[in-house]
């Protein structure tokens, strides 16, 4: 028997967040921080790795010797696979931004309201990430910044950026 267009088929909950992720030790990551966690594959982990040492990486072409994010496994200009990693100045600007008012997730409830930003790195690539100290209503397009790193966790680090 069909089921009428407004029932939806329920998902399993156990099956759906373990479909989520990769390991189990992220189940229990995301668990304890309530928030949800970067994905780290083979092709972003030198990144992850880098900003556990509180150095931003970006991954750069040894056949066009151009930087890219994100990372992947070919070049995104010349399609090398001959790729290398260089330690980024961390500085750069504000190309876009918005602040977040609603709560779409629980686990945000608590930093309402909070912004995301696009942030046009000196040596080229945009990385979005969060603006930290300082007020939203100060955020501008073109404003200077530089990179802080916040230790989540003992495995995992996430890059932020406040004015300089």
């Amino acid at each position: 028997m069909r089921r009428p267009p407004d029932r939806r088929r329920q998902k399993s909950t156990v099956g759906y967040l373990l479909g989520r992720f990769f390991s189990f030790s992220e189940l229990i990551l995301v668990n304890i921080i309530k928030k949800p966690l970067p994905r780290i594959t083979p092709d972003n982990k030198p990144f992850w790795d880098g900003c556990r040492r509180h150095e931003l990486l970006l991954a750069e072409c040894n056949s066009c010797h151009k930087v890219h994010l994100p990372p992947g496994p070919c070049c995104p200009f010349c399609f090398s696979d001959d790729l290398g990693w260089r330690e980024a100045s961390g500085r750069g600007t504000i190309s876009a931004w918005t602040v977040v008012h609603r709560e779409w997730f629980e686990a945000f409830r608590a930093d309402l309201p909070y912004n995301a930003a696009q942030i046009e790195l000196e040596e080229g690539p945009r990385l979005t990430a969060n603006i930290v100290n300082i007020d939203n209503s100060d955020l501008t397009v073109g404003l200077a910044v530089e990179v802080v790193f916040d230790d989540v966790t003992n495995e995992l680090t996430l890059p932020r950026f406040q004015p300089r």
